[in-house]
């Protein structure tokens, strides 16, 4: 079955689930050494251009890879390079300019 839907939905959604998961996966790791609600504003409060720039990033390189959101095995390790480097410049710049690391 197949889903027609535009790939610049599928995109979308993709940086938007991504974002979600991060927040979550922060917050239950978080709430182990703070309380649950502090935990949740902590990792809301975590540097959302450094999620956004990560995750469209890795969907920039399946595109470009693949020719649309089709995700295979091979492109993997591709985008989680990219995903992981493209954010470093600014939590570089964020760290050393104001002191504010992303966690």
């Amino acid at each position: 079955m197949e889903i027609d839907w535009p790939v610049s939905l599928i995109m979308t959604l993709a940086v938007i689930n991504g974002i979600i998961t991060s927040i979550i996966l922060e917050t239950i790791i978080l709430s182990k050494q703070m309380l649950f609600k502090l935990a949740f504003r902590t990792a809301v409060g975590m540097s959302l251009v450094s999620m956004i720039s990560m995750e469209v990033a890795m969907n920039i390189t399946d595109y470009m890879l693949t020719g649309g959101a089709i995700l295979t095995w091979w492109v993997i390790p591709f985008m989680l390079f990219a995903g992981f480097i493209t954010p470093l410049p600014y939590n570089y710049w964020r760290l050393k300019a104001l002191g504010k690391a992303c966690h």
